[in-house]
């Protein structure tokens, strides 16, 4: 089956796109993701592009600013191939700020227009305070009515074609749609350690026609069997609420105990599926969130050509239903153990999703 016949539409929106979309949160380099050059990511796209891959998702603060600007140098002659997606802070929500954000990401994607534009987080006090340096002077926040008024006259005036949302739950998606402005997508994390939508949040978006794009697929390396045990996991990539709080070394929030024991030991288990079907397990993984039909597009984040082409393979082979509910199963410790919560990087009783 070739990747260029399975385009799957956002929500209601007119964007069609490829079932795998690239995430670029490594794009440019940085302290969370390490150096990575413009060759890399130049590359990285057009090979993606040349298979028929078309959405990139990026965010004003991945890197500074320097994820979009190293996306825009790599479409440089082949933005009309590509849907661009990127994300504002809910810091950035408030009218004027909410203006100048997508004026900044314009210009640094070197375009005229942002296919999908969204908002990162919901807006509350936790996510507004955790994207500013100085929370003492926001004042009040951001209101919503507001928010989503200037983003329709962005959308009007041709800046942005789609709006969307990211990491809402259904009391939040409830509060926008009050707006009565259209919203495409809802960005979510998603994969098989990671299945607190599935709770209340995929029925939501299904009954109001809003696409839900899936994020982490590979749970940033873990679901693509290149860690061993928790503690080879880098502390960056294990502040998560999958992983004791100590092991991102201050920087997790979540301050629980984590699920590794449940989560290596599942991945035992897959290991044993993917060598069964002659696939690695980072395709099983992005096989496996493909085939949930809630999904209109699963990011990955590839950091060189290698990676991409084994994560497009998933396509190429499709898991069958047997297959699918085999690693339902084996993933249920795991949810059972992490809850509902789908911040995974909070506690329940601090998550900004609801």
């Amino acid at each position: 089956m070739g990747v260029n016949n399975l385009w799957r539409r956002i929500g209601a929106s007119n964007l069609l796109v490829n079932p795998i979309g690239v995430g670029c949160w490594s794009f440019g380099g940085g302290e969370y993701w390490g150096e990575q050059s413009q060759k890399e990511d130049s590359d990285i796209v057009a090979y993606a592009l040349d298979r028929g891959l078309n959405l990139f998702d990026t965010a004003e603060m991945y890197n500074n600013g320097k994820s979009e600007e190293s996306l825009g140098i790599a479409l440089k002659g082949k933005r009309n191939k590509a849907i661009i997606c990127t994300k504002f802070s809910p810091a950035n929500a408030y009218p004027a700020m909410l203006k100048k954000s997508c004026e900044a990401s314009l210009k640094r994607l070197n375009t005229d227009y942002i296919d999908l534009y969204i908002l990162h987080w919901p807006i509350n006090a936790k996510s507004v305070e955790h994207f500013t340096k100085d929370p003492d002077t926001i004042g009040g926040l951001p209101d919503i009515s507001e928010t989503f008024a200037t983003l329709k006259t962005l959308q009007d005036e041709g800046k942005i074609r789609e709006i969307g949302v990211s990491n809402h739950g259904v009391k939040q998606l409830s509060e926008i749609i009050k707006t009565n402005i259209k919203i495409a997508a809802n960005e979510l994390t998603y994969n098989i350690f990671s299945r607190a939508i599935e709770h209340d949040i995929v029925g939501f978006c299904e009954s109001k026609n809003i696409g839900i794009i899936g994020s982490m697929a590979l749970m940033q390396g873990i679901l693509a069997g290149i860690y061993e045990e928790a503690a080879d996991v880098p502390y960056n990539q294990a502040h998560s609420s999958h992983y004791h709080h100590s092991r991102g070394k201050g920087t997790s929030r979540h301050g629980g105990e984590g699920c590794e024991e449940e989560m290596f030991e599942a991945l035992g288990k897959l290991r044993g599926i993917a060598s069964s079907l002659g696939m690695g397990l980072a395709q099983l993984s992005v096989a496996w969130v493909l085939a949930k039909k809630f999904i209109c597009c699963s990011l990955i984040g590839s950091r060189s050509i290698g990676q991409l082409e084994e994560n497009i393979k998933a396509l190429e082979a499709p898991l069958s239903p047997q297959t699918v509910q085999q690693i339902d199963k084996i993933s249920l410790p795991v949810w059972q153990k992490m809850g509902n919560n789908p911040d995974y990087y909070e506690s329940d009783e601090n998550t900004r999703i609801y």
